[in-house]
């Protein structure tokens, strides 16, 4: 059964940081596209970034929105993506969720199916 089991997140106070951790069972994620989106209260969804299967060397992309700030990776060793969040702002809070499919990589969520359960990042002072 593909499971992906997300850790991390919590309140933080702005230009702190945080990492966020989605791990997978039931399934190889070194051969899928991982991306962490966000809904923000009253918001839509919005990709944040995205890291191509290891076997494509596809690349990472990134929202506008927090280019130069996060950093996703992956650790196949221990199946896991990690999204590194600093400098945060109160625009970040939001319930983040990663979520994995066998294809190119994109910042479009709608693509992917299988989800994290969501975590809840609070930036606040």
């Amino acid at each position: 059964q593909l499971q992906l089991v997300q850790s991390g997140g919590g309140l933080v106070q702005p230009g702190g940081s945080l990492r966020l951790s989605c791990a997978a069972s039931g399934f190889n994620l070194n051969r899928h596209s991982i991306i962490w989106f966000r809904q923000a209260p009253g918001k839509e969804r919005e990709g944040v970034s995205c890291i191509s299967p290891t076997i494509s060397d596809g690349g990472i992309f990134y929202g506008d929105s927090v280019k130069g700030r996060f950093t996703i990776s992956r650790d196949d060793s221990k199946n896991t993506v990690y999204l590194q969040m600093n400098r945060l702002n109160t625009e970040d809070t939001a319930v983040y969720y990663c979520a994995a499919e066998v294809i190119w990589c994109s910042l479009d969520w709608s693509l992917f199916n299988s989800w994290g359960q969501g975590t809840q990042v609070t930036v606040s002072s």
